[in-house]
């Protein structure tokens, strides 16, 4: 299919991050191309840097929760031990929480200087779809690793195992409260009394896969939940008892209920909800681990998941009303190839209805942050800056207000109020960076997207920061 001169900005804008100084140019030959290049079974690039993976995190949680449960000295006691062991705990505790903070920072350094711009902002779409949240210590201990191992290696894989590996991750299992959820006739539940969550089981059917319109009730829900009971993390005995020591009894005993699984999952046998489970029609036999898996794996394949997700990917990428048709195109290829995403990644690029030129969406604050590092050419070097504009234009680092995830419409980022918090952004930004053109700066980051009375007013501005306020302000760069 022939490129239009606006084709390459659109591609940059609407199915990228932005366009950095000269990129546009690059891709204009073949627009199209240059996403569906990024399009690779390995999945969306990883951020740099040295995050430690899901196991090696695991050992830092276990570290802290040691910490943690150490006992306090006695009222009027001065322990010296106990004060050494609170000051571990806060220091583990600490350590995460930055290590979690510069993990963030270093997807936004991506952000702003990958040539991957629509590998990128799909696999951002993914872990917002199959959202975690940090507003949990437990589960944001382990955020920056659910991403990276959980979320980016299966983003252009079939989703059922993106979506396998998302609700099997610790992050997912903490957040939703998940890993103590008992079966009530378990041989755990019957001598503690320990209750059913349903949390995760709710989740995954209302925001994961089919949806609250997919005709499921609350009895499904339920049964859901009793077939995920075992799904968990290790303690770190259980750690233990998976190495050399589980040759003792005792140990050898707690190890055959433990069924470990990928970046830190078990399954436990002896919380597990024994009998069989009846979801949406279909009934599941006793089966362990085998028996949840086998529910979700049915949700994933569900007509009804297809419809939903099409709908959300063509909204999160070309408008907050979607055409029927581009929706219809997402689905047909998603059931055609049996939830393949590479496939219903390459009909969204290949739909006429994704390079209509007016742009419909308005960027996040993140969007807006890392464009503009592109267009400015920058990357963000420092993590309180770039924290506290994010606080102030109302998405704080991995804190999604809901299960839900960050909100996708215009109506949710650009009351009055919110435009107010991005004017002074754009004008502390504009402030600081140093550019001899501002005019190439606004031609580059727009392309033919560029309308005249932006083009006009940047040029004409009395001062460099003025240009550049007007240009980050414009709709043209608000949008994508």
């Amino acid at each position: 299919m022939a490129s239009s001169p606006i084709d390459a900005a659109v591609a940059l804008t609407r199915l990228g991050l932005g366009a950095r100084p000269g990129e546009i140019a690059r891709v204009a030959a073949d627009p199209r191309g240059w996403a569906m290049a990024q399009i690779r079974r390995q999945g969306a690039p990883r951020p740099p840097g040295d995050l430690p993976d899901t196991t090696e995190r695991l050992g830092q949680y276990f570290d802290y929760q040691s910490a943690a449960r150490a006992p306090a000295p006695g009222a009027g006691a001065v322990d010296p031990a106990a004060e050494a062991r609170r000051e571990a705990r806060q220091a583990a505790r600490r350590d995460i929480v930055q290590d979690t903070a510069q993990a963030f920072l270093s997807r936004a350094q991506l952000g702003a200087a990958t040539e991957d711009g629509f590998a990128e902002r799909w696999a951002l779409f993914w872990s917002n779809a199959l959202t975690v949240s940090a507003a949990k210590f437990d589960s944001g201990a382990f955020i920056a690793q659910y991403e990276c191992d959980a979320v980016r290696p299966h983003v252009f894989g079939r989703f059922e195992d993106l979506v396998m590996a998302c609700e099997q991750h610790p992050a997912m299992l903490l957040y939703l409260d998940q890993a103590r959820s008992t079966g009530p006739d378990s041989p755990v539940g019957a001598r503690r009394r320990a209750g059913l969550n349903e949390n995760l089981a709710r989740e995954m059917m209302e925001l994961h896969t089919v949806g609250a319109d997919a005709g499921y009730t609350q009895a499904d829900v339920t049964e859901l939940a009793r077939a995920l009971t075992g799904w968990s993390i290790p303690t770190a005995r259980e750690a233990e008892s998976a190495g050399a020591d589980a040759a003792r009894p005792r140990r050898a005993r707690m190890a055959a209920q433990v069924q470990p699984g990928p970046n830190g999952f078990v399954f436990r046998a002896n919380v597990h909800e024994p009998g069989a489970r009846t979801v949406m029609g279909k009934t599941y036999p006793p089966g362990g681990l085998d028996q949840g898996q086998a529910v979700l794996r049915d949700l994933a394949r569900h007509p009804a998941t297809a419809r939903r997700l099409s709908r959300r990917l063509a909204a999160h990428f070309v408008a907050d009303s979607p055409p029927d048709a581009l929706v219809a195109r997402l689905e047909a290829a998603w059931t055609r190839s049996g939830g393949d995403l590479a496939q219903v990644a390459r009909a969204l690029i290949a739909a006429p209805e994704t390079w209509t030129p007016r742009p419909a969406k308005i960027k996040t604050p993140y969007d807006l942050i890392v464009s503009t590092h592109r267009a400015l050419g920058t990357r963000p070097q420092r993590l309180p800056p770039l924290r506290q504009a994010l606080a102030d234009m109302g998405q704080p680092l991995y804190a999604p207000p809901s299960p839900e995830g960050w909100p996708d419409t215009a109506a949710d980022w650009a009351g009055p109020d919110a435009l107010v918090k991005r004017l002074n952004w754009a004008a502390a930004a504009a402030a600081t960076v140093q550019v001899s053109d501002t005019d190439a700066v606004a031609a580059d980051a727009l392309g033919a997207r560029l309308g005249e009375r932006t083009r006009l007013a940047v040029a004409r501005a009395e001062s460099r920061p003025e240009a550049l306020t007007l240009l980050f302000m414009s709709p043209e760069f608000q949008r994508r």
